[in-house]
């Protein structure tokens, strides 16, 4: 998860105020120290942390903390607030020309994720915002990128636009607005020229290309795990190119945070996504306020929302609710769900979205493997088609026919069956207690990869 140090560090400092009926200015000056040592060893700038905590102190000693009637609860809201505003407060959206197509180019130094993210960022506003990108190959110095586009491009079933290598970047982008005009398309996506590290060469064509297409944004495209190296790079960037916002590549990875919390109060552009994974669909949009919210531990639950309303099929989950009431829930049932749930993205992000996840039992420092996921599909695919539908026709033989034709155990053949009749059990007494008559009180069921 995105700032698990950070976030653990800062969940355990403020659940120490939590609960206090009463703050002094000592139990704030504590709580602030430890907040600045989490935020510096997460690698956020100096000259932020400082006017982070000079802020967070004089709110926490003032009339809305001291004379509200839960003290330490207020503090946190201070934190949280506070930690919002650092990132930018509200979410910035993406621009929209008055007259299509939008132009959108794409900067950065080479290895921070710049042509994938190009991809992704196109296949976002296809599949959310039902746009029609055009990609656009303007790095000729490295004929591997120019592949990499085109590879995305036939990935995604998007038009991508090429001169070559021999072509001028700034004739590239101004012949691929034209054939975008003509073809009605929405947004032109450029993917510019990297460097090893920012030099003048880079700059001043990326200035060319800037001044001739007059961009609707200028996207600067930074590592998050490269921490403080990523403030400087924008820091550059910005200065020379006037940025309109950051997109975060690998915010999935071991990153402290400290890019992402220092950007915004640096370069005062915001950051505008986030890649959260190496897949073509794990890029989000960035909102300040649900970020604070996870990294304190409060959860993401409108950011679960949108990815269950994005990934599932919302007849076939009033079906599968339908069939779970009366208990005709069967094993081609359970596999449509896992596919469904699957769709949504790692279980580790989904569990982390839920408010106070890392305090409930047993879910801290649980790893869910995906590969225990893979097994359990594999064991029901090799089940018949009556085998799925009326697991009470098993037998010794048959189970070790699927444990054979899944490549598990017969063992765990057997788990998965007790498992989910025991699923089954436990959701007949629950709506037959939604139906106001008694049941017992059910075991409860654990899914085989949790």
């Amino acid at each position: 998860m995105a700032f698990e140090g950070l976030a653990d560090r800062l969940q355990n400092t403020i659940q120490k105020i939590k609960g206090k009926g009463k703050v002094t200015e000592q139990d704030v000056k504590e709580m602030t120290r430890e907040v600045r040592l989490a935020l510096l060893e997460a690698d956020v700038n100096f000259k932020v942390v400082k006017d982070f905590i000079k802020k967070v102190k004089e709110r926490a000693v003032g009339q809305e903390v001291m004379e509200s009637l839960t003290p330490g609860q207020q503090v946190i809201k201070v934190v949280k607030e506070e930690l919002t505003a650092l990132m930018g407060g509200e979410q910035s959206k993406i621009a929209v020309a008055d007259r299509p197509p939008t132009v959108i180019m794409m900067v950065g130094l080479q290895g921070a994720g710049k042509t994938t993210t190009t991809g992704k960022l196109a296949n976002l506003l296809r599949k959310k915002y039902n746009r029609k990108p055009l990609l656009v190959a303007a790095d000729v110095y490295r004929p591997a990128a120019i592949n990499q586009l085109q590879t995305l491009g036939k990935q995604l079933d998007m038009p991508v636009f090429s001169l070559g290598t021999e072509a001028n970047p700034v004739d590239i982008a101004n012949q691929a607005i034209e054939k975008a005009k003509e073809e009605h398309l929405d947004y032109v996506i450029i993917d510019t020229a990297g460097r090893l590290h920012v030099d003048t060469d880079l700059m001043d064509e990326l200035k060319q290309i800037r001044s001739d297409v007059n961009p609707n944004e200028i996207f600067l495209v930074v590592d998050a795990m490269t921490g403080q190296d990523a403030v400087n790079v924008a820091e550059s960037f910005n200065e020379q190119l006037d940025i309109s916002g950051v997109v975060l590549t690998k915010l999935d990875g071991d990153t402290r945070g400290g890019a992402a919390l220092s950007i915004k109060a640096v370069t005062q552009k915001p950051i505008k996504f986030a890649g959260m994974g190496e897949k073509l669909d794990e890029i989000e949009a960035f909102h300040p306020e649900r970020m604070a919210s996870r990294i304190l531990g409060m959860g993401d639950v409108l950011s679960l929302i949108e990815k269950a309303q994005e990934n599932v099929d919302e007849k076939k989950a009033k079906e599968l609710e339908e069939k779970m009431r009366s208990a005709s829930f069967t094993f081609d049932d359970f596999l449509e769900q896992m596919s469904q749930v699957r769709n949504m993205g790692p279980l580790e992000d989904l569990i982390g979205m839920l408010p106070g996840a890392n305090k409930m039992k047993g879910l801290k420092n649980v790893q869910f493997d995906e590969k225990q996921i893979s097994h359990v599909e594999a064991i029901i695919q090799s089940m018949t088609k009556h085998e799925r539908q009326d697991p009470s026709v098993m037998n010794a033989g048959r189970k070790k026919r699927i444990a054979k034709g899944s490549g598990r155990t017969v063992s765990e053949v057997n788990r998965l069956l007790k498992q989910f009749e025991e699923m089954k059990k436990m959701m007949k007494q629950m709506t037959n207690m939604q139906k106001g008559k008694k049941g017992k009180k059910g075991k409860g069921f654990n899914f085989p990869f949790m």
